[in-house]
């Protein structure tokens, strides 16, 4: 039997996960690593704690498994996207990851608007934003210039790993396509864009397709993991696109909704999509000739994660007591409560927000707080904020850019919520499914890269990977009071916008 092991490397961990060369799921481990915040709208993580990562999860799979490692036929990679990390021509690294939820680079950003922003949303795919790979890199130059100096090559997060275990430095089009300075209809990065960041292009790495075998782990690194120095290893794909593949959305009329720490909607289509106010972006399909049409918040899961770590101690304690996922206590509570949570409106702007608002100063809100508000509206209020603004970029796929989906389909470890599956449901008024292993498609999309690459799959075989097993309906009864309520949500963020602006000049 041939195996494919995929490695997700997510931002509060890694998942490994095996899987038999038909898409059995054979084992999957995760392993957590630290996220530090050094300043306002600073986000990083540590690398090594990611090469650590590979390590534990590789050796418990194998223990686990029991299979033979020389059945393990390729190797292949999600990794959360944005990230920048600096190597030197050694290979060692130079300082922290800024990953993608960091904000610092603003200045660096709006070089950019030199060229204009419509122009270039029209190259990359994209709009300016400092959250991207090129202006990040562009900070390292001007905060940073000791570190810029020595730095090799900027690798995303799965390409550092990539590199650890072949010694070959490299991206994808999926990874290069989110950095703001990738020239998406030549596949290549833009001089012009690299040179109005002021930075080095030679830094940059080659690019190719997510299919692209890289080459073997070295015999070293293989003995030091526990693995075949025979297993090939394949490129995969930025999260975004892994998860695309591992949803099973491969044309225009599938689209799904991944939950996560950062949450979004995408789709699949033979050319990008530009929305007239630039609110959605694209990055590539790792099928080459296709591409993605998404739209991406930054704190989807992690306000619910928030609201479970602010407000939610006793339930933590019961469910490390009782051996129980906290979230299924959290969607007890949930039970109590009605649609609207009781006139409540939740803004889920924690990390600033990207689409559809694309405001680095946009915050968290409660509005209409009163005394009758329980903590289970509190939670409620949560989940339906998050899903108005995913209904947003819902409305601009559909109502500007053309496309139809009859259904959503659910991904990420939100998937799992009940609550949340039936809010999402109510609130979009689709029909919502959920695939076997909902909070494996990234794992399964970088699977399926691996499989691709290596020619143990076709296409028809990766859409035999995803069977959905949960259908919710919508439920009309419902519909009314959420449209008031979605009205609603759009006016408070509008209103509160100079609130947000004058905020941002305290500190």
């Amino acid at each position: 039997m041939s195996y494919v092991l995929a490695y997700d490397l997510g931002t509060t961990g890694n998942k490994a996960t095996l899987f038999r060369s038909d898409g059995h799921l054979v084992a999957s481990f995760f392993h957590s690593y630290d996220t530090y915040f050094p300043n306002v709208n600073w986000v990083e993580q540590n690398p090594d704690q990611w090469w650590e990562s590979i390590e534990v999860t590789t050796h418990k799979l194998l223990e686990q498994s029991k299979i033979d490692k020389d059945e393990i036929k390729a190797i292949s990679f999600s990794g959360q996207m944005m990230g920048v990390v600096p190597i030197d021509k050694d290979g060692n690294l130079l300082r922290n990851a800024i990953i993608w939820a960091d904000q610092r680079s603003i200045e660096q950003a709006s070089r950019l608007e030199k060229i204009g922003n419509q122009k270039v949303y029209s190259m990359t795919g994209s709009r300016i934003t400092p959250t991207y790979f090129g202006p990040k890199i562009a900070w390292i130059r001007d905060n940073q210039p000791e570190i810029y100096r020595k730095t090799f090559k900027f690798l995303f997060a799965k390409d550092y790993i990539i590199f650890r275990l072949t010694g070959i430095p490299g991206t994808d089009f999926s990874d290069a396509s989110m950095s703001n300075i990738f020239d998406m209809k030549e596949k290549k990065w833009s001089e012009e864009l690299v040179q109005t960041l002021q930075i080095d292009i030679d830094k940059l790495p080659d690019i190719s397709s997510s299919l692209t075998v890289v080459g073997n782990i070295i015999p070293k690194v293989a003995a030091q993991i526990g693995l075949s120095p025979k297993t090939v290893v394949v490129r995969g794909a930025g999260d975004g696109a892994a998860a695309t593949v591992g949803a099973g959305v491969f044309d225009s009329n599938e689209a799904y909704l991944y939950l996560g720490s950062s949450s979004w909607i995408s789709t699949c289509d033979e050319e990008p999509f530009f929305d007239p106010q630039a609110r959605t972006f694209n990055f590539c399909h790792p099928v080459p000739g296709f591409y993605c049409p998404t739209g991406t918040m930054q704190a989807g899961g992690a306000s619910y994660q928030w609201a479970k770590n602010t407000f939610c101690d006793l339930e933590g304690k019961a469910a490390n007591e009782l051996n129980l996922d906290v979230y299924a206590l959290l969607d007890d509570l949930i039970d109590k409560t009605s649609p609207g949570s009781n006139s409540l409106v939740f803004l889920p702007y924690l990390l600033g927000e990207r689409s559809p608002r694309w405001n680095v100063n946009a915050r968290g809100a409660f509005i209409g707080l009163s005394m009758v508000h329980t903590k289970s509206d509190l939670l409620r209020a949560v989940l339906e904020g998050v899903t108005f603004n995913l209904k947003i970029i819902l409305d601009i796929f559909e109502k500007v850019g053309g496309f139809r989906f009859e259904k959503i389909r659910l991904i990420g470890g939100g998937a799992k919520g009940r609550n949340w599956r039936q809010i999402i449901a109510d609130i979009f008024g689709k029909m919502v499914t959920v695939p076997e292993f909902p909070s494996e498609a990234t794992s399964v999309g970088a699977a399926i890269c691996g499989g691709l690459g290596v020619g143990l799959l076709s296409i028809d075989d990766a859409k035999e990977f995803v069977k959905d097993i949960i259908v919710v309906e919508p439920r009309l009864d419902f519909k009314e009071r959420y449209d008031r309520m979605y009205e609603i949500f759009e006016k408070s963020y509008s209103v509160l916008t100079e609130v947000f602006d004058s905020l941002s000049k305290i500190r």
